[in-house]
């Protein structure tokens, strides 16, 4: 998909952020709408249907993180890439940005150029996805890779892109202890920072919606699924 085809939404209350990272981001070839707001946010998403969402978190009318959470409750965005861009860095609003949905959580202030660099670095990694039909089932659980969704008992669920790239690494081979690390560079990538609580928080949603007895987590190592 060439950059011109990719629709990026940018959701902040200050005029400053929007025209500053809208230019550069226009600039790099995206096409970027704007939003004031969390609430005009979902509804512009609803509409444009982005490829990459950019999100603050503190907010008029709806804050990022409740915006996050009806974003990814619309099954038409379910592919679309959400990511945080805020001046708050404390572990419990990047916790609750992970919990809400979002793929990435990236702190401002931030050079434009590093700005465009991680947005592309985003863009890059979803986009070389393996597109090949992939089925996975395991007891009654049924993975479908290519169609980014789960099936349990009979019944199907859409899960944030991140918990199903993480349910996915961790049934590809049950059993398998995987490190952190490991977890990190594969769900993650190289590329993005985040918090060590992030796997943790993931896990946990993971087990409050598969069950809490398919994951095993070794101290200090990592975590496995058991079958």
């Amino acid at each position: 998909m060439d950059k011109k085809d990719i629709k990026i939404l940018l959701v902040d209350d200050e005029p400053d952020i929007l025209e500053i990272v809208g230019y550069n981001l226009t600039n790099e070839g995206y096409k970027v709408i704007t939003a004031n707001n969390g609430l005009e946010g979902v509804e512009m998403a609803k509409k444009v249907k982005p490829q990459l969402i950019i999100l603050d978190v503190m907010m008029p009318e709806m804050d990022g993180i409740d915006a996050c959470e009806q974003i990814r409750q619309i099954p038409e965005l379910k592919d679309s890439i959400v990511t945080f861009l805020t001046a708050r860095g404390e572990d419990y609003s990047q916790v609750a940005g992970f919990e809400a949905g979002a793929d990435d959580y990236i702190t401002k202030p931030i050079k434009p150029k590093v700005l465009v660099s991680k947005v592309g670095a985003l863009l890059r990694r979803f986009r070389e996805e393996d597109q090949q039909e992939n089925v996975l089932r395991i007891g009654d659980l049924t993975i479908d890779r290519d169609a980014y969704k789960i099936v349990l008992k009979g019944k199907e669920m859409i899960l944030p892109r991140k918990e199903f790239e993480l349910l996915s690494l961790l049934t590809s081979k049950p059993g398998k202890v995987f490190k952190r690390e490991e977890i990190l560079d594969s769900v993650w990538g190289n590329e993005v920072v985040v918090g060590g609580r992030t796997i943790d928080v993931h896990v946990r949603k993971l087990r409050e919606k598969i069950g809490d007895k398919s994951f095993k987590t070794v101290k200090g190592v990592g975590y496995k699924f058991v079958d």
